[in-house]
């Protein structure tokens, strides 16, 4: 295509969007709803999976071991622990610290130690986070083996019901985002189709006076294109707007409440929403464009 051929098609495709300014607006409104719901549920998502990930992060397996376990043998134990595959972390607590997070616990006004008539009846223990989630019952299963190990506590039963959840909450975030996202492309290819539509006399009367296909695609090409940024851009926006808000929010009054501020994931859902805007914009009126080609 020679640059004054698509120099005219860009003329063309702004003076169309002016002399049809009510469809414009309609087409563009449709598509900065669409994405702006398709951004909500994708956030939703990210977050619904982050929350699961922050979950999955704090799960562990605690190793007590046998009081009549020397402290040496104790600390030895850490070569057996991290020879276990999929483990990804082990930490060595010994009985004081365990008693010195027990007082801070409870606080200074009581006395653990006092309690326990000067006795210090906690053993050595360690502390075991998986790489997988998955993996913990394995790990402590191979851990409760080991002879010098006492007891092991994970919250057996608690942890295979947290999983489940977290595989059913991304199982479901991506069927969310999947419908949204079809709605969202059927949405705005009827607004496109429907202002190709509300032109279809003007396309036959150049295809009668001897214009080719692509001198008339090309105009309503990216004019597409242009009412799928414009409406991507102002759905980003938006979402922008409202999702700094909700972490701000967020932080402020449910601090404890893990969300996602991740900027570059975030900035990459806002780019993956323009990419999608202008993709359907350019898409939609080229595949609603062919019926009126065949005169």
């Amino acid at each position: 295509m020679r640059l004054s051929s698509f120099e005219y098609a860009f003329r063309d495709a702004f003076r169309s969007m002016k002399r049809n300014k009510v469809m414009c607006i309609a087409s563009i409104a449709t598509v900065a709803v669409s994405l702006l719901i398709l951004g909500c549920a994708w956030l939703l998502v990210l977050n619904s999976q982050h929350l699961a990930n922050v979950m999955e992060s704090e799960l562990e397996i605690n190793a007590y071991i046998k009081q009549d376990v020397t402290r040496e043998d104790a600390l030895n134990l850490r070569r057996k622990f991290e020879a276990i595959g999929g483990v990804a972390q082990v930490t060595f607590v010994s009985k004081e610290e365990g008693l010195k997070g027990l007082q801070e616990r409870f606080g200074e006004d009581t006395s653990i130690l006092d309690a326990l008539g000067g006795n210090n009846p906690l053993p050595d223990m360690y502390r075991l986070k998986a790489k997988i989630a998955e993996d913990v019952p394995r790990i402590a299963g191979e851990v409760e083996e080991i002879p010098e190990v006492e007891n092991v506590r994970y919250g057996q039963g608690l942890v295979e019901r947290l999983l489940a959840l977290t595989n059913w909450m991304r199982t479901v975030g991506v069927v969310i985002v999947v419908v949204i996202g079809l709605a969202a492309i059927f949405l705005i290819a009827t607004s496109i189709r429907i202002t190709v539509f509300a032109r279809r006399r003007e396309i036959g009367i150049m295809k009668l006076v001897g214009a080719t296909d692509w001198y008339i695609r090309w105009p309503f090409f990216l004019e597409g294109m242009m009412v799928g940024l414009v409406g991507a851009v102002l759905a980003v926006l938006a979402l922008h707007v409202f999702y700094a808000n909700l972490v701000q929010n967020v932080v402020l009054t449910l601090n404890f409440l893990p969300i996602l501020r991740d900027t570059n994931i975030i900035l990459n859902v806002y780019k993956w929403l323009l990419l999608i805007g202008t993709f359907l914009g350019a898409v939609g009126s080229a595949i609603s464009l062919r019926r009126f080609l065949k005169v």
